[in-house]
């Protein structure tokens, strides 16, 4: 089912199969930032991932003994949310443990996603409540792919964009051995200056650095018109940046989690980039999406 909200700037699609933002567009000027979704790049718009980010190694992983199978960036991203309450322009969405996700993660959750509009801003609280008895291990993050180019009368082209760092410095950037990490091959990387995009940046996969917890703000945008989007995330442990195959889209992608590194042991609780969180409280990541 998809429910609106909106503002006197934008109005936002969110689709309660999996949370997922389907569609920001202006009210002013009547651009669309979000990817279409065309499944002939990929079929998605804007992912929550939870409760794992990235692929586990074999697709498992093991807790008190018992081996666990769990899909890449994990299951909330395909299953239904509930809608908890709505205003005009803020919505809550939750998901619930119950059987299936039993099945595949042995602890017991509730999942809730909160999007609030004020003026140009979308704001982003993925909320994790540990309802368990016992400490719960997770990752979460997301995934949310804007068009490049937005402009789609053919005055801009892909390679006009680029993505700046409005935290500049040197960073430690993950390498993968795919579609596992290697954290025996990291490198540092320099956010001095914009990265300009191109398709070939993204053949061999995501781009991902280690951010170790702090705000940290990614601007979209291009040298052609004044649009763009800047994302900032809050108490961030990894970015991602992310397109397929010759697509016209790119991710910017907050991740309190990442995959795991190529030479894990299989132990949820011992995965690189894993939170946890005591039974009875409360996990949030919170990101901003600036649309200009």
């Amino acid at each position: 089912m998809i429910k609106a909200i909106s503002n006197e700037y934008l109005k936002v699609k969110i689709n309660t199969h999996g949370a997922e933002i389907s569609s920001v567009k202006s009210t002013t000027h009547g651009l669309e930032y979000i990817w279409s979704g065309d499944k002939k790049y990929w079929a998605r718009h804007a992912p929550i991932l939870f409760p794992i980010v990235g692929r586990l190694k074999d697709n498992q992983y093991t807790y008190d003994g018992k081996t666990y199978e769990m899909g890449q960036h994990g299951f909330a991203r395909d299953m239904e949310f509930d809608v908890l309450d709505q205003g005009s322009d803020w919505i809550d969405l939750q998901l619930v443990s119950n059987e299936e996700t039993k099945k595949l993660y042995p602890f017991a959750f509730k999942l809730v996603i909160h999007y609030e509009l004020d003026d140009h801003k979308l704001s982003t609280n993925i909320n994790v409540f540990n309802t368990d008895t016992k400490e719960m291990y997770f990752s979460v993050g997301a995934h949310p792919a804007f068009n490049v180019p937005l402009v789609k009368d053919g005055s801009e082209q892909y390679d006009d964009y680029s993505v700046k760092f409005a935290n500049k410095g040197t960073y430690d950037q993950i390498q993968f051995d795919v579609p596992y990490a290697n954290l025996e091959k990291v490198e540092k990387i320099e956010l001095d200056q914009p990265i300009k995009l191109s398709h070939e940046l993204f053949y061999d996969d995501a781009k991902v650095v280690e951010i170790k917890n702090k705000e940290f703000t990614t601007i979209l945008s291009n040298n052609v018109s004044d649009h763009g989007v800047s994302m900032t995330a809050y108490d961030i442990e990894y970015g991602g940046l992310w397109s397929a195959k010759n697509a016209p889209f790119v991710c910017l992608e907050p991740w309190w989690g990442i995959a795991d590194d190529v030479h894990t042991d299989g132990k949820i609780e011992h995965k690189v980039g894993i939170n946890k969180i005591s039974p009875d409280k409360k996990f949030t990541a919170k990101y901003d999406l600036l649309f200009f």
